[in-house]
């Protein structure tokens, strides 16, 4: 890993960040739940407004019924879980990318794998899932712990530093 030596554990986890699709079967254990869903209780929102919620998916005809909503869902299909995030009122679809991004983060701290997905056709998700009007439901995370071997592809790293950054103007 480029970069100075002996960085944070938290530092190193955000670097590590990968979305596996390949998940063990056996459900997530009560604690590392509860972890979960409290770091993304705690995500910081625009104004403090925390227009969210988010519904934890166990059931299999149920997490199949939102899979059937996007295109490119198989990873939750093959979750134990899935948590679909709900941005609620005139929240910000930012927000909704921060919390997805602090629930992955924290299920990466304690060892559970992570995929975010997307809900293409979200006025079918909202129907699935029983999302009252004026709350939308776009992503999702689809947990589990990881399959004991994860697919190298998905362990692919990133384009240089000198071409994802642009100083002062493009």
């Amino acid at each position: 890993m480029p970069g100075p030596k002996n960085l944070p554990e938290t530092y190193r986890n955000v670097l590590r960040l990968r979305a596996v699709r390949d998940f063990d079967n056996r459900p997530l254990s009560d604690p590392d739940l509860h972890a979960i869903l409290e770091a993304g209780r705690w995500t910081g929102s625009s104004k403090n407004r925390q227009s969210w919620s988010v519904i934890v998916v166990t059931d299999p005809d149920q997490k199949e019924r939102l899979a059937e909503t996007g295109d490119f869902t198989d990873p939750l299909r093959r979750a134990p879980m899935a948590i679909a995030l709900i941005q609620e009122g005139a929240g910000y679809e930012f927000d909704i990318g921060r919390l997805a991004q602090n629930v992955m983060l924290a299920a990466k701290a304690i060892g559970v794998a992570t995929c975010p997905v997307t809900f293409h056709r979200h006025e079918e998700a909202a129907r699935v899932l029983g999302i009252p009007d004026g709350k939308v439901c776009r992503y999702g995370v689809a947990l589990g712990y990881p399959a004991a071997e994860i697919r190298r592809s998905q362990m692919s790293g990133r384009k240089p530093l000198n071409e994802f950054v642009h100083w002062n103007s493009y």
